[in-house]
């Protein structure tokens, strides 16, 4: 059954992931926001923004590629994360979180790349 993009968990947290990154990032001074915000914010939008590009495609196969750039993007924005917090621009507990939630993404972005590669190869007339 065709799902909506909308609807996949996976999505739903990479948009609430890019979205609070975007809220961390407008508090920094202007030098911040220049050089690791812009960064991190990029990698964190392109997260979802591969999984939109994929899902938009004809085979499994094309979904599948564009689901390994967003997981590209999503350890991205997980070097972004440590280097804020060590550049003193995040607080440790809120690298954390940022850590564990890249990490629940990650998961959920593996299990759906596995679950693509079993529909594709399964025959066609199932």
């Amino acid at each position: 059954m065709f799902q909506r993009l909308e609807d996949l968990e996976v999505y739903q947290l990479a948009e609430q992931l890019a979205d609070d990154i975007w809220e961390i990032a407008l508090a920094w001074d202007l030098f911040a926001k220049d050089t690791v915000g812009k960064q991190i914010v990029r990698a964190a939008d392109s997260i979802s923004v591969n999984l939109s590009e994929g899902y938009g495609r004809y085979s499994f196969k094309e979904n599948i590629q564009f689901c390994y750039y967003a997981r590209g993007s999503l350890l991205e924005t997980k070097n972004w994360v440590r280097r804020s917090q060590r550049r003193t621009l995040i607080e440790s507990e809120v690298c954390e979180s940022l850590q564990e939630r890249i990490e629940v993404v990650g998961k959920k972005l593996n299990a759906f790349i596995n679950s693509m590669k079993k529909q594709a190869s399964r025959p066609k007339n199932q």
